[in-house]
């Protein structure tokens, strides 16, 4: 009983304990009914399209494909998460990026959740909400998929497991879709993120600057702050020379930059986009959600890579992580593997933002649970996050399908085969094409980022 109220109050803090379906189901009642609304392009234009909202905040786009008759709905989780206000145009981007899943003949459901900032728990409940509206509104599809991208793998992979449990036949999902999953929980994800502000700092001094109040970095930054990511960009800027051609850098800009991204292991073109996460996400984790407690640590972090690591771990600040606040992160957003729902995923080896070394995590989670054998991961010599190749879902959904409705469980070489065939009629523009490699598996996520002990 004792550890069933310390779980509960770790979700409590991030303001959303896990929701039964039936509690959804009484949210998703309060739901406007859809309105009928011009599809975006590329949407095809014989789809019908439309907008909501779900009861709790969470606003929502739903397309479905002129012929589909009820066959398979995908459920979309986004990524982000976004830390401002819910806005339309966050689902409506999500569903053209996604258009191609229209296209493909599949209806789509996605959500921007019912408010900005971190909760995985909550995104998942909000997602489960919206499948509801869609059932009311425009009946039981034959097959329900979920697909969660970047932060939304995890949101996917939270509601796989609240709403299709390891063992349960009445689930109203029949397939999860990872890509480019931030996977593994925020613990481990973004630990690496807490590196680089102390690296970052330890080498540029200037986030904050010695003549601003300084505060722990892992708070982000102070709620008073005025500091824009503008101004953010030209601290970075004036530090290393990122954001000016590689030429007109100084020596000493170019010194810098290259130690920060050799310690951290980042690349160049995402040092600013991973910095501002850690700024604003950490800013909005640990003091909107988290009541002020440090749920990262670098106690005992062994960094490498500049031209004097003695002094570098030596200089660098270290922080303890609060186990309050540790634990509830974890319990809001660490999987546990159990769900019965066949999975796959997709995750380019070269993604800036996501690490492809969390795809290890998960397979690690999902064996110790059991549910390893569900899971078929595949890997693509891809140097993007947001989006991929437009024959590769379809090929990941229709694979999905296939193991669902025939128990023909998918291989890396059959999705790099199934992609090749769908070539001629996705990537019409020749600048696709596949791109995955079958025999390519992913190391462990403590060859990247430095193990802790706090």
């Amino acid at each position: 009983m004792k550890k069933q109220l310390t779980r509960l109050a770790a979700f409590a803090m991030l303001g959303a304990a896990p929701l039964l379906s039936a509690q959804v189901a009484l949210a998703a009642s309060a739901a406007t009914a859809p309105k009928a609304t011009a599809c975006p392009a590329p949407v095809p234009e014989a789809a019908r399209c439309y907008t909501g909202e779900d009861g709790t905040g969470a606003l929502y786009w739903i397309a479905i494909p002129q012929d589909w008759n009820r066959g398979v709905l995908v459920m979309h989780a986004h990524g982000g998460p976004e830390t401002g206000p819910p806005k339309l145009e966050r689902s409506e981007e999500d569903l053209k990026r996604w258009a191609v899943t229209v296209k493909a003949g599949y209806a789509w459901a996605g959500s921007t959740y019912r408010r900005g900032g971190y909760g995985v728990t909550m995104a998942a409940e909000d997602t489960e909400r919206l499948r509801q509206i869609f059932v009311r509104y425009f009946g039981q599809p034959r097959r329900t998929l979920l697909h969660g991208q970047s932060y939304g793998a995890g949101v996917a992979a939270k509601a796989a497991e609240l709403y299709a449990p390891a063992g349960d036949a009445r689930s109203a999902y029949d397939g999860l879709l990872l890509t480019s999953g931030v996977l593994g929980g925020g613990n481990s994800a973004y630990d690496f993120r807490l590196d680089l502000r102390v690296v970052y700092q330890y080498v540029c001094r200037n986030h904050p600057k010695p003549d601003e109040p300084q505060y722990p970095l892992w708070m982000g930054l102070p709620l008073d702050s005025k500091l824009t990511r503008g101004e953010l960009a030209e601290r970075v800027k004036a530090c290393t020379g990122v954001g000016m051609p590689a030429a007109q850098r100084t020596p000493e800009q170019a010194a810098r930059l290259k130690t920060i991204l050799s310690v951290v292991k980042i690349q160049e073109r995402s040092l600013v986009g991973h910095l501002s996460w850690a700024t604003w996400l950490f800013q909005d984790l640990v003091q909107k959600r988290l009541g002020g407690r440090n749920p990262f640590g670098n106690i005992g972090a062994v960094y490498a890579g500049s031209t004097d690591d003695a002094a570098l771990n030596a200089g660098v600040l270290r922080y303890a992580a609060d186990p309050q606040a540790k634990g509830a992160l974890a319990a809001d957003s660490q999987p546990t593997g159990r769900t019965s729902l066949p999975t796959v995923g997709l995750h380019a080896i070269d993604d800036p933002t996501a690490f492809v070394e969390l795809e290890n995590a998960y397979r690690r989670i999902r064996d110790a649970a059991g549910t390893g054998g569900n899971l078929v991961q595949s890997f693509s010599a891809e140097r993007e996050h947001s989006y991929l190749s437009d024959s590769e879902y379809p090929a990941l959904f229709s694979a999905l399908l296939d193991w669902i409705d025939k128990g023909e469980k998918p291989t890396p070489e059959g999705l790099a085969q199934r992609c090749k065939a769908l070539m001629p009629r996705y990537d019409t523009d020749g600048k696709n094409g596949c791109h995955i490699k079958p025999e390519w598996q992913p190391p462990a996520l403590e060859s990247r980022v430095p193990p802790r002990a706090s």
